[in-house]
């Protein structure tokens, strides 16, 4: 996707690039040997999908260490064993850029391409993303449904068609399953961030996952 460079190459937020270079030069100790890749984090996937999946922003360790969304952390380990299971993904871990990852169908982004300070992006810092975001979708011409993860991703999502598009959100709100049809004709599910938080609680397990992955991809 020609956008991605654009995207690669981004410095419009001074906090977000303060504080994912930060990252990448301190590290966590268990990857003190790896070299991060410490800059905005483009989507990837089947550009013929028909289902985009959103997460809110890449992870401090995770996409901003390995240079792709949803990959080398514990989100990942339980999204992609849920995604394999289902047939969407070749492999059943997201572990690095090398590791042969492919995804049926799917394509796999955020809709703020940097690791914000405390998983909080400013709203401001929303907007300068939402362009990017924007070009992602009008270049996925076959998507006809996107499955946001959490309800701060949902949440993102709706304040992307709300700057593009005319609309009422008055009774529309984030829950597990929820569908709605965007203006563009797209349908918007709410699903469960699959965080360690919410995997370990039982907020979301893998037959809640697959038994909503069947409902999205019947």
């Amino acid at each position: 996707m020609k956008i991605n460079s654009k995207i690669i190459k981004c410095h419009n937020c001074s906090r977000l690039v303060e504080f994912r270079e930060k990252v990448a030069k301190e590290k966590r100790k268990q990857y003190i040997d790896e070299e991060y890749w410490g800059k905005p984090v483009t989507g990837f996937g089947d550009l013929k999908a028909e289902t985009i999946i959103v997460g809110l922003a890449p992870a401090a360790h995770g996409g901003n260490r390995t240079g792709r969304v949803f990959t080398g952390d514990k989100s990942a380990e339980f999204l992609y064993r849920c995604l394999h299971k289902k047939g969407v993904s070749n492999l059943p871990n997201s572990i690095n850029l090398e590791d042969g990852l492919k995804l049926k169908n799917t394509y796999i982004t955020t809709a703020l391409k940097c690791v914000p300070p405390g998983d909080k992006p400013t709203s401001k810092e929303l907007f300068n993303c939402f362009d990017y975001f924007g070009e992602e979708m009008k270049n996925l011409k076959r998507s006809k449904r996107i499955i946001a993860l959490g309800k701060i991703a949902f949440d993102a999502c709706i304040k992307f068609y709300k700057k593009y598009y005319e609309f009422k959100v008055k009774d529309i709100s984030f829950g597990h399953g929820a569908s709605y049809i965007m203006p563009d004709k797209k349908v918007l599910f709410g699903c469960y961030h699959p965080s360690p938080r919410n995997v370990n609680t039982g907020r979301i397990d893998e037959k809640k996952m697959l038994d909503f992955l069947e409902k999205v991809y019947k």
